[in-house]
């Protein structure tokens, strides 16, 4: 990827770190949040566990089918309030776009998701990123196998990913190769760096490092 493609970013720019769950994507966040000129904005998982005393996140993992819609719809909520922060320049983990290309897309297509709540939250969707402007200027992709994420996961122990078998990585995992990769399942608002994450940590702090200019071109104005 040549350095035009983050010419967009100078002076401002909306960074999205995307990819499955424990691809390392708070990790990266964590190592550019010392950076000058920089706001990182983290998912706002708390927000989704604590719902005025409700875990939501741990409900939707329980029974998908029956609560599914209602932790999408507040996900919409809380990445379009992220989206909007006014810092010059943020570092976002994940975005609107992928809580719906890939977290809604996987809960309809396996089954879990009735189609009625699939199309109103299509339409939330659409009518959000048709009103409200939304720019992304860079997408840095984490890409690690299914089996690493799994290992990852595991070794984290976060109470309601205990749940969570490989085959739904693997499904995830295949929903970020066709949106990010091959560009089959939906449009992709930025340009993509791909950064390979199946590496230890001292290795992913220097792969970091090494992509620092090209993640950050926006902070160099």
């Amino acid at each position: 990827m040549t350095s035009d493609l983050y010419s967009s970013l100078e002076g401002g720019g909306n960074i999205c770190v995307e990819g499955n769950i424990a691809s390392g994507k708070t990790t990266c966040l964590d190592y550019f949040s010392n950076t000058s000129n920089i706001q990182v904005l983290t998912e706002p998982v708390s927000k989704w566990r604590d719902v005025r005393g409700h875990n939501l996140l741990a409900l939707m993992y329980q029974d998908p089918q029956r609560w599914g819609i209602s932790l999408q719809t507040y996900i919409q909520l809380t990445m379009l309030d992220k989206h909007l922060s006014t810092a010059p320049v943020t570092m976002m983990e994940r975005s609107i776009f992928s809580a719906k290309h890939i977290f809604v897309e996987n809960l309809f297509r396996s089954g879990k998701m009735p189609e009625v709540d699939y199309i109103v939250l299509n339409e939330w969707f659409d009518w959000i990123t048709t009103n409200v402007s939304l720019p992304v200027d860079l997408i840095v992709y984490l890409q690690a196998s299914p089996q690493t994420c799994y290992e990852r996961l595991k070794q984290r122990c976060r109470e309601e990913e205990m749940v969570i078998p490989l085959e739904y990585l693997e499904f995830i995992h295949q929903l970020h190769e066709d949106w990010l990769i091959k560009g089959s399942s939906a449009p992709v608002p930025a340009p993509v760096l791909v950064i390979p994450a199946d590496y230890d940590l001292q290795k992913m702090l220097h792969k970091y490092e090494e992509h620092r200019e090209k993640i950050l071109t926006a902070t160099n104005s």
